[in-house]
Parts: structure tokens; C-alpha cells; sequence
């Protein structure tokens, strides 16, 4: 290794500051009872693909196989959602989405979020996730913006965001969710339908199956013809 190169897991200048953003959002929302920290991301959900799992056998290890469909098979392989770990009540909220994770997606998602907390009396959401295109995005930022002025006029929930740094999946405790969650719906005798797999991610987190978020494709205007 080149002198001065630093492994991704060693505490470089960068990640200590952000590391330190986090930690400060954390003692935060202990001193407030009505905000709530909260850690998101997104992950998708393979119909096919098979987490890995351990067990003591006597000879070989055990692998679960990939599963297949066929060309007639109307869902998709894998399905997207957000995630939302709620530090205080350590319940994880979660949205499907009809398409991919992307600006205007986010947005809805956070509005949803908090709307909820909302109803609950809560006045702002610490949020901390990765730096995912669709989380940085200048849109994304410009809407938390709007969103907090409006709030402090109206009322409701404001949004405070700590990202957290590269490659540090680690800092953020929503991840072993997901591969716990994975491991859990596993179906090793068949390839479950996508509603099959929103039922079953949704009973193992104890969350609401709520509607599908919907990433909404911008029309082409057409050009008029003289």
C-alpha cells in the first residue's frame, strides 16, 4: 500500500467529522423527547437471489440455490422501498416504490415520514443516511429547505440531515436490518411473488403495508408541426 493511503475503515480526517455530526444528532434527540432521530436507506428485495445463510452440517455447507421464473412471470425480480429506523421506539418504517429510488421519490418519502411523526407530536426528524445521488441531489436539498421554512411559519416537522461518510455502512444501524430481514422472508422451495415479499418484509418489521411510492416519468412535450 502507497504511504499516506488509508483503508476504508481507518477513521480519517472526514469520516471523524461526520462521525461526530452524527454523535451530535444523537445527543440531540435524547434531550428533546419531541424530535426523533431516525437512520434511512434504501435496498432492494431479489425474488431470485438468495441471502447467505450458516449452518452446522456434517460435511459440505448448505447453499440455498438461486430461484428462476418464467418469461411469462408478471413481477418484477427485485423490489426497491425505503427504510426508516426509528432510534426511540427501534421499529423500522418501510415504503415499496414502483420503480427505482430517485429525487422526487425521496421527497415523498420524507413527507410521509413526517406527516407521521407529525400525528405523534413530534416537531423534527434528525435524519441520518449515506450520500446516495438521490439524498445530495441539489433538488433534494432545495426541498428540505422549502419544506423547513414553511414549517417554521405553519408548523409540523422540520428535517435536520447528517449524512454520514463514505463507505461506512457500519455508522448507520438500519443495515444489518436489511440483511436480517433478508434472511428472515427466505423461501428455499419456490420464488415468491413480489406481494408475497412485501407481505412477509412487512410482517417481519411490524410496519404497515402501505401504497407503493411512485417515481413519476416527465412527459416529452411534443413539438408542433408548422
Amino acid at each position: 500500500m502507497a504511504a499516506g493511503q488509508a483503508l476504508d475503515y481507518q477513521p480519517g480526517p472526514g469520516l471523524r467529522a461526520k462521525k461526530k455530526a452524527r454523535d451530535r444528532l444523537i445527543r440531540l434527540a435524547a434531550a428533546h423527547p419531541d424530535w426523533v432521530l431516525g437512520f434511512a436507506d434504501e435496498t432492494w428485495w431479489s425474488r431470485l437471489a438468495q441471502p447467505q445463510l450458516h449452518a452446522w452440517t456434517g460435511e459440505e455447507p448448505l447453499h440455498l440455490q438461486p430461484g428462476e421464473v418464467g418469461r411469462d412471470d408478471p413481477d418484477p425480480k427485485a423490489l426497491s422501498c425505503y427504510g426508516l429506523l426509528r432510534a426511540d421506539t427501534q421499529r423500522v418504517w418501510v415504503r415499496f416504490v414502483d420503480g427505482r429510488p430517485v429525487s422526487q421519490v425521496t421527497e415523498d418519502f420524507l413527507e410521509w415520514i413526517a406527516d407521521r411523526l407529525a400525528a405523534e407530536g413530534k416537531t423534527a426528524l434528525l435524519l441520518v443516511w449515506d450520500n446516495a445521488s438521490w439524498h445530495i441531489s441539489q433538488r433534494v436539498r432545495s426541498w428540505i429547505k422549502a419544506r423547513n421554512r414553511r414549517v417554521k411559519l405553519q408548523g409540523g416537522v422540520r428535517i435536520v440531515v447528517g449524512r454520514l461518510p463514505v463507505k461506512s455502512p457500519w455508522l448507520n444501524p438500519i443495515e444489518p436490518r436489511w440483511m436480517h430481514g433478508k434472511k428472515a422472508i427466505v423461501e428455499p422451495e419456490r420464488v415468491l411473488t413480489a406481494q408475497e415479499v412485501e407481505v412477509r418484509v412487512c410482517t417481519y418489521y411490524g410496519c404497515d403495508h402501505q401504497a407503493h411510492l411512485t417515481q413519476v416519468v416527465p412527459t416529452k412535450k411534443r413539438k408542433k408541426v408548422a
